[in-house]
């Protein structure tokens, strides 16, 4: 047993700032920290939000609607800034008492029907505009399958990977060679899936791609972590080549600019309350 084994106390205390990047939000309480209420736009759909592989899960489903001419389905998409700790303010915890993003507010429906949770997000869209869901049974249930098998696997990429690997304080060499492996596991089952399937749960887009996309499509292209190279993300060919496929649908370009605040002006529209607002951006890049 090497000096630096830690030995868990017998009841566990709680030491303020103990944590990496995120230590100044993260605490073992729930409820709301600060008064303020959610502003409201002039949509039906309400979502509060930031760009986070979670967060892009729904923008992308939002744009796809739209782009499929939904009108039901415009929203305004207002910016809570997590690292500012928005999401533990009276009126975000009303939306979503897990205080994650993101959260919708559906005001079409009396009463209003707040929705958490991104995969309970992308399911509720779903069946509300009967769209990006198989219809037939079986189909669906492969869908669902693997809606599920993400909200399950990404929070070991994420909480466990990604935080060991990118965000620790300091590093050390079990917890990311447990989590290492495990997410080789996972983009292994993807790319072996992928070499059969066209999407993920087959030849349809599906509410399922959308959740897996921004992670592991994230993943392999080097966006989050820059763990690409660490993980031989080139091995996964059949990922990539799912991956390359979503990055050039137009909804997904769109999706994945709304509610973000880093990378080239270009990329990032902050909130977004009309589809006139990406052509400020596309502007930007010009």
């Amino acid at each position: 047993m090497s000096e630096d084994t830690y030995t868990p106390p017998r009841v566990w205390q709680w030491e303020p700032g103990n944590g990496g990047k995120f230590a100044n939000i993260n605490r073992p309480v729930a409820g709301a920290t600060h008064d303020k209420p959610l502003p409201v736009g002039k949509h039906p759909l309400q979502l509060y939000s930031l760009a986070t592989p979670n967060g892009v899960k729904v923008t992308v489903m939002l744009e796809e609607l739209l782009e499929k001419g939904i009108e039901g389905a415009e929203y305004d998409a207002h910016l809570i800034q997590i690292g500012e700790g928005d999401q533990f303010s009276s009126g975000f915890v009303e939306v979503n008492p897990n205080s994650k993003i993101p959260a919708l507010m559906d005001h079409s429906v009396n009463p209003p029907q707040r929705v958490f949770e991104s995969g309970a997000i992308l399911l509720y869209l779903a069946e509300k505009f009967n769209a990006f869901l198989p219809t037939d049974p079986a189909k669906r249930t492969e869908c669902l399958s693997w809606l599920f098998w993400q909200m399950g696997s990404a929070p070991l990429l994420g909480g466990g990977f990604g935080h060991f690997y990118a965000y620790a304080p300091e590093s050390y060499q079990y917890p990311i060679d447990r989590y290492t492996m495990e997410v080789k596991r996972q983009l292994d089952v993807l790319d072996r899936h992928l070499a059969e399937n066209r999407f993920i749960a087959g030849d349809e887009y599906t509410i399922a791609d959308m959740a897996i996309y921004p992670w592991y499509g994230a993943l392999v292209k080097n966006r989050v972590y820059e763990a690409a190279e660490f993980l031989e993300a080139h091995t996964y060919k059949n990922v990539i080549r799912w991956t390359e496929e979503i990055d050039e649908r137009p909804a997904v370009k769109r999706g994945r600019m709304v509610n973000r605040t880093w990378g080239e002006p270009h990329e990032q529209l902050h909130e977004r309350h009309d589809a006139s607002d990406f052509e400020l951006r596309t502007q930007d890049k010009q």
